[in-house]
């Protein structure tokens, strides 16, 4: 029998997110896989009004919810189709039998065809390959403008004998004037099949692997188009709570010229109101995620007034010195909160320690990259894999330094 004070924690920690749920049993069978444009409200609606006799029996046997966070309610329909038809779960009856609902049909020729279809009856001779079923139609044709956005594909029935506009838009590699071979082609269609199946960690490794080797070969052309593919799926897969991606890192290191990729990066941030109850905070994250056991904070000692750039120095020489007389191990990177001015004031921290550790910062209007390489910002594109990660970083470091801030204040009225 269901208990809702077992499950109390789970439903207090779900998102305010799109994504798909899980209900599971004691046995920790699926029973149920739904999608949700909320889904702290969807979950919680099961438990909060009249439901119906099949829906009730549901109830009753759960005993654990999981839930898949995805960067778009579109996301979320492709993922709970997938899980459906992987898992075939008791209670989703409508998208185990249902032939009415919309399906992404790939045919099985040279150039395959892909395309939205309302699968009535399958041909004896059919061996196209059907992704869905998918109940929301317009959640699907925003999924497939996706689709096409990241990969491009071919759309037409008959091949054509002119390009259409969707090549002019660079949505569709042409296949119809053999601007792509029938190999590579089908390594398009290979990584949207693994798209439609939610096969993100399998697909990025697939997409690296070959701008790796396109890399080597000097087709730098093509190399690019296969990172512009990584970059936007990164930025979906990082929603997936089990998705760890090494692409961040190595993108970062590259940004960057690094020996190797940062997986210790160290980031710095000043909170003062008016110089009052001046706090410094660093985080740490390794391999992309937030290491808290190594968070510290900073309690500015030297410095009065208004003034950043020391107390920076502060916080830097302090960490720092640390390390060095205790001889721990030091972070691949330094990643400080700031203009140029605030990157050499750590700088000049760091080398009057003696200490070698590549620096960089962010400053927060512009989200501009200063490095001690190049004398300007260096700006990058919004789905960036390397920005993804400085900004993640910075913007906990920013949390952390302002909730340290609040308590020595609330510390300081109290006390009075």
């Amino acid at each position: 029998m269901f208990h809702l004070s077992k499950l109390k924690n789970k439903l207090k920690n779900l998102p305010d997110a799109c994504g798909v749920y899980i209900f599971k049993d004691a046995a920790g069978s699926i029973l149920y896989i739904g999608k949700a444009k909320d889904l702290k409200k969807r979950v919680h609606s099961y438990f909060s009004r009249a439901l119906n006799a099949k829906t009730q029996a549901m109830i009753s046997k759960i005993a654990d919810i999981e839930y898949r966070v995805t960067s778009s309610a579109a996301q979320a329909q492709i993922l709970e189709a997938a899980l459906i038809k992987d898992v075939q779960p008791q209670y989703n009856i409508d998208l185990k039998d249902d032939k009415s609902f919309p399906w992404i049909r790939i045919t099985d020729e040279e150039f395959p065809l892909i395309s939205i279809y309302r699968r009535k009856k399958l041909q004896k001779n059919d061996k196209s390959l059907y992704f869905g079923p998918y109940t929301n139609v317009k959640l699907l044709r925003q999924a497939f403008k996706l689709l096409r956005k990241i990969f491009g594909f071919r759309s037409c029935r008959k091949l054509p004998k002119n390009p259409c506009l969707y090549y002019r838009l660079k949505l569709c590699p042409a296949p119809c004037i053999r601007k792509i071979s029938s190999r590579e082609y089908k390594k398009i269609v290979a990584g949207i099949k693994m798209f439609l199946a939610s096969k993100y960690t399998e697909l990025l490794d697939s997409l690296y692997l070959q701008m790796k080797e396109l890399s080597r070969k000097k087709k730098f052309e093509e190399a690019a188009i296969i990172r512009d593919r990584i970059n936007a799926l990164s930025a979906i897969a990082q929603t997936k709570p089990e998705i760890k991606s090494p692409y961040e890192s190595e993108d970062l290191k590259n940004l960057l010229n690094l020996e190797k990729s940062p997986l210790r990066i160290e980031a710095f941030d000043i909170s003062n109101i008016f110089g009052n109850e001046a706090t410094g905070a660093m985080v740490s994250f390794y391999k992309g995620f937030p290491d808290k056991d190594n968070y510290r904070r900073f309690r500015i000692k030297t410095v009065e007034g208004i003034d950043d750039y020391a107390m920076l120095r502060e916080v830097v020489q302090r960490r720092y010195r640390r390390l060095k007389e205790e001889k721990l191990p030091l972070p691949d990177l330094v990643l400080i909160d700031g203009g140029r001015q605030h990157l050499l004031a750590a700088e000049k921290e760091l080398n009057l320690l003696g200490v070698n550790i590549p620096i960089v910062s962010i400053a927060k209007e512009e989200e501009n990259i200063y490095t001690l390489a190049k004398p300007g910002p260096i700006r990058l594109r919004e789905d960036t894999p390397a920005l993804n990660l400085i900004r993640k970083i910075r913007d906990e470091a920013h949390r952390f330094a302002l909730k340290y801030h609040h308590v020595l204040r609330r510390k300081k009225m109290l006390y009075r």
